[in-house]
């Protein structure tokens, strides 16, 4: 996705201070890229192992559980708990590639290209929470409350999509957004225009309704 007209304008005139290549600046980098690494590899294995829980558990209810509602129930959760499972699986977190580059930059020195990862990183991170994210949730929970209705039990259809929708959204809510909020904190410029020099303060806006930047004095 293209940044907006006023992100480019202000990125093409904001000189950053020259403190910007210090050892304070390298540690507020190692803490972003570390702890995102480390959180998403932590949201990675609890989700992963929340969805294969749930996937035992609904296969042994799906054969074992003495009311035939709970069985019929446990057989359809056992389809959205496999869903699940593969969906992550197969969609891991880029933080932890993120971390690898931005070691191999850092090695370098290249405090450009760290400050271009972190961009990249945080609109990942806009993307993951998004409206996109919730799609496969809605037609998965909304297939499986209508199977459930379709069997009689309307109540039931509405509690299993609302339940199965919270869920996602708890997912979704967890995932990693260390690159967002550092992006998201004010930082001291200097932005010229032709003559003009002015002091003040800019951010870089990331959030899953809006990215853009705003300017302070």
């Amino acid at each position: 996705m293209r940044l907006n007209h006023l992100l480019c304008a202000l990125l093409c005139v904001v000189v950053l201070p020259a403190q910007a290549q210090t050892s304070d600046e390298w540690a507020g980098y190692d803490d972003v890229f570390e702890r995102g690494a480390s959180h998403a590899n932590a949201w990675q294995w609890g989700w992963t192992g929340i969805y294969g829980t749930s996937l035992a558990y609904n296969a042994y209810q799906s054969s074992e559980a003495s009311d035939r509602d709970d069985r019929f129930d446990a057989r359809v959760g056992v389809v959205k708990s496999a869903l699940a499972l593969g969906g992550m699986l197969m969609d891991s977190q880029p933080h932890p590639a993120a971390l690898a580059e931005y070691e191999r930059l850092k090695a370098r020195g290249e405090l450009s290209g760290v400050q271009a990862l972190g961009l990249e990183l945080a609109q990942a991170e806009r993307e993951r929470r998004g409206w996109g994210a919730r799609v496969s949730s809605l037609v998965v929970n909304g297939v499986a409350g209508a199977v459930i209705a379709a069997d009689g039990r309307e109540s039931d259809g509405a509690i299993n999509f609302a339940t199965g929708m919270l869920v996602n959204e708890l997912q979704i809510w967890t995932q990693p957004n260390q690159a967002s909020s550092a992006i998201n904190r004010f930082q001291p410029a200097r932005l010229s225009l032709g003559p003009v020099t002015l002091q003040g303060e800019y951010a870089l806006l990331v959030s899953p309704q809006e990215l853009g930047a705003t300017w302070r004095y």
